[in-house]
C-alpha cells in the first residue's frame, strides 16, 4: 500500500541543520506528510531507500549534494520501483541544483514536491550512474583533493583555491575519444561529460546540456602551451575563452581509451580507469523540478506547464 507523502533521506552531516529542521516543520504545518531518515555510514542511503519503498513511500527526497542525489537515485533505479525523487540541495557546490534552477532555500526546494515529476536521463560510466556530470583530468583531481574544512569556509570557492595551490602539479592526460560520427585523440587538461551543465563548484563545462534528450554533452579542453593560464580560466569558471579551443560533441554513447588511468569524478565520487564507456539511460528517473528548469527540453517544459498541479 502506497503512503501519501514523502520521505527525506538526509545526509548525516546535515542532521543538526536548523534551516532544514525549520523547513521540515513548516512543510508539515501545511498538512504535508514528510518523514525523515538520516544516514550514518556508507551504504545507509541504499538501505533507507529500500526501507522507504517497502513501507509504501513513492516520493523520496535526497537531502545533500550531488553525490547524495546520485546515491539515492542509484538505489531507486536498482529497486525497479517507479517512485519519484526530489532534491534538497545541501552540498558544498550544489552544481546540479544550480543548473536545474532548484532553490537552495530548504522550504522552497521542498515546495517542488507540489510539481508533478518529469522523466530525466541518467548517465552511466562502465555501468556506474551519474545524474549531473562526469569530469576527468586535473580538474577532477582538484575536486577530489579539496578538504572538507576548506569547503566549509569557502564553499565552491574552495575548489578554485585548491587548484591555484596545485599549479605545480599540472599535467595533461592522453586519451582517444570515439562515438557515433566522432573521434578525437590527444593530450587534454580536462573533460566534462554532462547530463547536467556544471561541476566542481561552478565550472560550466557543458552549457547547452539537456537532461531529457537521451544524449550526453562532451567538452574536451586540449592541453595548450599555456597550460597554467588555461586551467586558471577553467577553475575560475570563465569558460568563454575556452569555448574557442575546446572540442565539443553531443552523443548517445562515448568510449575513451588511455594508456594510463585517467582521474574521473562522478557526481563528486572519485574513480580512475584506462577504458571508459559512457552511455545514457534515457528518461529513466522521475524528478520534481521547477517549471522553468533550464535542463529540460521545450517539449518537456510545455508538458509541465500544462499538467494539473
Amino acid at each position: 500500500m502506497n503512503v501519501s507523502g514523502a520521505l527525506l533521506i538526509l545526509h548525516g552531516k546535515q542532521a543538526l541543520n536548523d534551516e532544514v529542521r525549520t523547513a521540515v516543520n513548516a512543510w508539515r504545518q501545511l498538512d504535508r506528510h514528510l518523514a525523515v531518515r538520516v544516514t550514518w555510514e556508507p551504504g545507509d542511503a541504499q538501505r533507507l531507500v529500500q526501507q522507504a519503498l517497502d513501507e509504501g513511500y513513492r516520493t523520496l527526497v535526497a537531502g545533500g549534494g550531488d553525490g547524495m542525489l546520485c546515491e539515492v537515485a542509484q538505489a531507486l533505479l536498482e529497486s525497479g520501483v517507479d517512485a519519484s525523487l526530489a532534491l534538497l540541495p545541501l552540498g558544498t557546490a550544489n552544481d546540479f541544483a544550480h543548473a536545474a534552477g532548484i532553490p537552495l532555500e530548504p522550504f522552497d526546494a521542498l515546495a517542488l514536491l507540489e510539481r508533478p515529476p518529469v522523466r530525466i536521463d541518467v548517465g552511466e560510466m562502465n555501468g556506474e550512474p551519474f545524474i549531473n556530470m562526469a569530469t576527468g583530468g586535473f580538474g577532477s583531481k582538484v575536486t577530489a583533493s579539496t578538504s572538507e574544512e576548506l569547503k566549509k569556509v569557502l564553499g565552491g570557492g574552495a575548489y578554485l583555491l585548491t587548484g591555484l595551490s596545485r599549479f605545480s602539479e599540472i599535467r595533461s592526460a592522453w586519451g582517444r575519444f570515439s562515438g557515433p560520427d566522432f573521434t578525437w585523440e590527444g593530450d587534454f587538461l580536462a573533460m566534462g561529460i554532462g547530463n547536467g551543465r556544471q561541476s566542481g563548484g561552478g565550472q560550466l563545462l557543458c552549457p547547452q546540456a539537456l537532461a531529457d534528450d537521451g544524449l550526453l554533452d562532451l567538452c574536451i579542453v586540449p592541453a595548450p602551451v599555456d597550460a597554467v593560464g588555461t586551467l586558471g580560466t577553467l577553475l575560475s569558471g570563465g569558460l568563454r575563452g575556452i569555448d574557442s579551443v575546446s572540442v565539443n560533441a553531443r552523443l548517445p554513447w562515448l568510449e575513451i581509451e588511455a594508456p594510463e588511468e585517467i582521474d574521473i569524478n562522478l557526481d563528486g565520487e572519485p574513480a580512475a580507469a584506462k577504458h571508459m564507456r559512457f552511455s545514457v539511460k534515457a528518461r529513466a528517473l522521475r524528478m520534481h523540478l521547477p517549471v522553468d528548469c533550464p535542463l529540460l527540453s521545450d517539449a518537456t517544459l510545455y508538458e509541465m506547464r500544462n499538467l494539473p498541479r
